[in-house]
């Protein structure tokens, strides 16, 4: 959408805000969206403090597997956000209940970092460095042409191969970041065999966190920065897309894809901005409907809850 100083609601724009605005659950992605590196994004205090006042339900739901959901809350914590633990699932976490349901109490050849390893242990999966059932990657500083050698001969020996998500990149302070496809890309060519992915866009772990949201898919939206896994994962689960354009995909990538969000957003500032500016609007129409004093109006307002 255009940036909101640029322009003017009108009453169907007003209209499409207040279709979005009236969801009762909000699905957000984290790295791109909420943060980037270590700097909050432009506006997501103010997103956060609209879904806390508005009492929305809502879940951050990222590809990320390094960090434990505690790890999360301390992170946004040190930014200035105080998310509660339970507010956070990763694809470590779905990753560890795949396998989990897939086979209890198998062994796995792990390169990740903490918050996949200890997602794993929670789930009775032990480290194998000799014979594992699996290999399982993620995303990591903790990378070599060691760790690689090994990989290729488990998955040759029989081990599956399980990537914790597909994105190639994350966003970092410099620049793109390898993510953990590009980790396991050369284990897939060496070997031949491909991955299983479990994180977004795969549907295992959309219909997790539409349950942990606790909402309809009808009345939830996902805010997320990439085409590729955030907006096609909400599309395929039947909710509202909204896609922010201070991550991965850039607006003029947009149309190289044969699908689109339904709302793109400079940032979660503006978002929570136009929600601001389309309830003043409505007010403002009602008022000059109605001729109601601009000081009545006033006071009623004061009195209503967001």
């Amino acid at each position: 959408m255009v940036p909101l100083q640029n322009r003017k609601l009108d009453m169907n724009q007003c209209d499409e805000l207040t279709a979005l605005k009236t969801k009762q659950g909000f699905i957000c992605d984290m790295d791109g969206v909420i943060y980037s590196g270590e700097s909050l994004i432009n506006g997501a205090l103010e997103f956060v403090r609209w879904l806390e006042e508005s009492g929305k339900r809502y879940l951050f739901l990222t590809n990320a597997s390094a960090y434990t959901p505690l790890g999360l809350k301390r992170r946004l914590a040190r930014l200035g956000l105080n998310i509660d633990e339970s507010q956070f699932y990763t694809s470590a976490l779905a990753t560890a209940e795949f396998l989990h349901n897939q086979s209890p109490g198998c062994s796995a050849y792990v390169i990740g970092d903490s918050g996949l390893h200890h997602a794993l242990n929670q789930k009775g999966i032990s480290m194998d460095e000799v014979n594992p059932d699996y290999v399982v990657v993620g995303e990591t500083r903790d990378y070599n042409y060691d760790k690689i050698s090994r990989a290729i001969a488990f998955v040759e020996n029989g081990a599956r191969l399980i990537g914790a998500h597909p994105d190639i990149t994350s966003p970092g302070d410099d620049g793109l970041l390898p993510a953990a496809r590009a980790l396991v890309a050369p284990i897939e060519l060496a070997t031949g065999r491909k991955a299983y992915y479990v994180g977004k866009p795969n549907a295992l772990m959309m219909r997790t966190g539409i349950s942990m949201l606790g909402v309809h898919s009808s009345e939830a939206a996902i805010i997320g920065d990439r085409m590729d896994t955030d907006i096609i994962a909400g599309i395929e689960s039947g909710i509202t897309t909204v896609l922010v354009l201070t991550g991965v995909t850039a607006k003029e990538q947009v149309k190289d894809y044969p699908y689109r969000p339904k709302y793109i957003f400079e940032d979660v500032g503006e978002l929570a901005a136009q929600f601001t500016e389309e309830k003043a609007m409505v007010r403002r129409s009602l008022a000059a409907h109605l001729k109601v004093p601009h000081g009545f109006l006033r006071h009623q307002a004061e009195r209503s809850i967001a």
